[in-house]
């Protein structure tokens, strides 16, 4: 296990990026006979998305942060309100209370997510993120991971998020601007020459939904075009 951790801690010292944080967890994880993970991390500005890094299918993960499922979905209002680790589904710890809560199941389980461990991370700048190891039924090495090593995979969670947080807030800050991290993808994209309806399909979402985050990105950097947006993106890139 002491192997299995510290190469963990090298993967998110060498990650340069979101997918490279995703990937080094999502291999820690495979080791440890965990499937699947999600980390999602709240927005503390309104109107701002959740940050979500996982290895769900990406059509389920797309779905969850459209409908903004993390409103109501009972695992992570349960990890807003209590900081302690908790298990759920199938029987255990948490239930649907409403006919929504009941709906965001049912769909999570059509994508093979039934149960999991869930660890809240409330840190002391204020923000509240949750990590969870998932899983399609409570396989036995399931079971055996969690109980033997909930530790550890604690403290994963707490070097998972500070470097998530340190990562993303860097990555997102353009000459002082802070933008979502969907502003920055989309700018990213428009960067590679794709349209809002080939980013829309390579992110998951609706070409509106690419436009409205591009507005949004230059309203915030006060500029009229994405051309000068890209720009601003670029020029940041390049100084750090």
């Amino acid at each position: 296990m002491r192997l299995v951790f510290q190469t963990f801690v090298d993967r998110l010292v060498e990650s340069r990026d979101p997918n490279d944080l995703g990937d080094g967890l999502a291999e820690t994880a495979a080791a440890l006979n965990l499937c699947c993970f999600a980390y999602l991390s709240l927005p503390r500005a309104p109107g701002a998305l959740p940050l979500l890094i996982s290895n769900y299918p990406s059509t389920w993960t797309s779905l969850y942060l459209q409908r903004q499922y993390e409103r109501i979905d009972p695992v992570i209002v349960q990890a807003t309100r209590h900081p302690g680790p908790f298990r759920w589904g199938l029987g255990v710890g948490l239930a649907a209370s409403s006919d929504s809560e009941r709906l965001l199941f049912e769909e999570a389980a059509r994508f093979g997510i039934r149960c999991g461990f869930t660890i809240p991370i409330h840190d002391s700048s204020g923000a509240i993120a949750a990590v969870t190891f998932a899983a399609d039924e409570r396989r036995s090495t399931f079971e055996r991971t969690i109980d033997d090593h909930a530790l550890v995979l604690q403290l994963m969670a707490i070097f998972f998020h500070a470097h998530a947080q340190r990562k993303i807030a860097f990555d997102n800050r353009i000459d002082g601007v802070n933008l979502s991290p969907r502003e920055v993808e989309c700018l990213k994209w428009a960067a590679e020459g794709k349209s809002a309806w080939e980013t829309g399909r390579i992110m998951g979402i609706s070409r509106h939904t690419v436009a409205f985050h591009l507005e949004n990105a230059k309203a915030k950097l006060g500029v009229r075009s994405t051309i000068q947006a890209v720009a601003r993106l670029a020029s940041a890139r390049s100084s750090t």
